[in-house]
């Protein structure tokens, strides 16, 4: 079992649970955390190099390292794993974040039970990212989900009752759903006398699942990923969760965890029920395009920086989902990076939110100002996000951002083109709340005399908030590297069995 490099993503962040439970110090705590973090991203880059070895080699299987392992042989439960580019992208992103979030979380009071509920969270994020059978994919989306109510209920701030609340009943609510559409998929996944499978390559392979069926469970499992992807209208989780939500928790969040709905939502709904998404996307488009427009409409009249880049993430994870029922390469291809690009640069928002926040203690951009002069490096680093976030040439957003529209304009028919350029009028109102934000909070006369005697950075938000920039300007600096590394996934053959294009 342990041959597989695979396993060694879910294997690692066990150990590092247990190594956290010996720990008697800060010291110990903290190296447990950013080493194991270290030690996953670099698992990570190391598989992109072989990955991509292979792929040059002429291996064009859709999933390379499979592995299965009986687990449950009544219901033919197996813990199944497979990668392929996307799946390794947003491995490479949680490793990345996990250890930014480390930084980030340097100072943060109970260290020790606060890193073993983050840990938790990032296993059920790395598993659900390798996992090919659906059941336990099922199981690592849950375990992911339940810590966030600790992790918000004890080191949140503000109504963090109410927002941890919220959002694990909303999420739980999803999980309700998607779990009677993964059940319906089990029971229609081969032909009648055949085992039924929960392997999502035997699936598609079987083709078993009738087009009736699929109208009838697509809008479940969309529904299921799509709430933990904030689509309207069930959205509102969102703003609450991150508002009160401590630094690393915020960036884990926004930065992977909502990938999670978009990665669930092309990886079971689309490529599993294809026939069904050609029908039914209208119906989804309409409620993402809703998503891009109202995020960004609600991030402007937003005080709280939190619920500005909360909302934010609204628009732009509808963004995600939005191309991905354009149902084309282009517009996939640039879905997969906006979830790189949004993942790296909200990361690096909330950080810096963090970290101004825990100098100033307010986040109502309304109390302060001048903040360039009192604090240059955490100031250009938001100018950085900013620019990221509204798209500007150079940056990861941009790149995304063009891909999506681009592929999204292919359709000719009246109904995509109006939507896409609603969703495309998203950018100039991106553009209206961040130079808001960036004038009032940088700029102007200081608020408050008190905030003259506030220290800039320290070396490890230093060192947090540089990796995501690095990041940030690596994908918009050099583009075809990602694409290059998601197209086999879109590939024509892979498209055209899955009745696509």
């Amino acid at each position: 079992m342990f041959s597989n490099i695979l396993i060694y993503f879910v294997i690692i962040p066990l150990v590092m649970l247990l190594g956290l439970f010996l720990c008697r110090d800060i010291k110990q705590i903290r190296a447990v955390a950013v080493t194991g973090s270290v030690a996953l991203t670099a698992l990570s880059v190391w598989l992109l190099i072989d990955y991509l070895g292979l792929r040059a080699a002429g291996n064009d299987a859709p999933m390379l390292y499979l592995g299965s392992w009986e687990w449950f042989t009544p219901l033919n439960i197996h813990l199944a794993v497979g990668v392929d580019g996307i799946s390794i992208a947003m491995l490479i992103l949680t490793g990345v974040i996990m250890i930014t979030g480390s930084f980030a979380s340097w100072e943060i009071p109970q260290p020790k039970e606060f890193f073993l509920w983050l840990i938790l969270l990032s296993t059920g994020v790395y598993g659900f990212f390798i996992s090919i059978d659906l059941f336990t994919m099922f199981m690592f989306y849950e375990v992911a989900l339940i810590p966030m109510y600790l992790l918000i209920g004890v080191w949140g701030s503000g109504n963090k009752n109410y927002s941890a609340m919220k959002l694990t009943l909303m999420l739980m609510g999803g999980s309700a759903f998607l779990m009677l559409g993964l059940i319906g998929i089990y029971y229609h996944s081969a032909p009648a006398g055949q085992p039924l499978s929960w392997n999502i390559l035997e699936i598609v392979n079987n083709e078993s699942i009738s087009v009736g069926w699929q109208k009838f469970l697509f809008p479940m499992t969309f529904v299921g990923f799509g709430v933990l992807g904030a689509m309207f209208p069930f959205h509102t989780w969102s703003p609450d969760g991150h508002a009160s939500a401590p630094t690393a928790v915020s960036m884990l969040h926004a930065g992977v965890l909502m990938k999670l709905g978009g990665y669930g939502c092309f990886r079971v709904a689309i490529y599993l029920m294809p026939q069904a998404a050609h029908e039914l996307a209208w119906i989804f488009i309409i409620l993402t395009g809703i998503s891009v427009v109202y995020g960004a409409f609600s991030a402007c009249v937003q005080n709280d920086l939190k619920y500005i880049n909360a909302y934010s993430s609204v628009s732009h994870c509808g963004l995600v989902l939005f191309a991905i029922l354009m149902l084309n390469t282009t517009a996939m291809t640039g879905a997969i990076m906006q979830m790189l690009s949004h993942g790296l640069m909200t990361a690096l928002f909330f950080a810096l939110i963090g970290m101004i926040y825990g100098r100033t203690h307010t986040r109502d951009i309304r109390e302060m100002g001048g903040m360039m002069q009192i604090l240059p490096y955490l100031s250009v680093c938001y100018v950085i996000a900013g620019m990221a976030s509204l798209g500007l040439p150079g940056l990861s957003g941009f790149v995304a951002e063009m891909t999506i529209f681009v592929g999204s304009f292919q359709h000719t028919d009246l109904f995509h083109r109006v939507f896409v350029i609603l969703a495309c009028s998203s950018i100039v109102t991106t553009a209206v709340y961040i130079l808001r934000v960036v004038g009032k909070l940088l700029y102007g006369p200081v608020y408050d005399q008190h905030h003259l005697s506030l220290t800039d950075a320290k070396w490890w938000e230093r060192l947090s908030t540089a990796t995501l920039i690095v990041c940030v300007a690596g994908i918009g600096c050099f583009p075809n590297f990602f694409a290059d590394l998601i197209k086999f996934t879109f590939s024509p053959q892979i498209f055209s069995v899955l009745g696509l294009h």
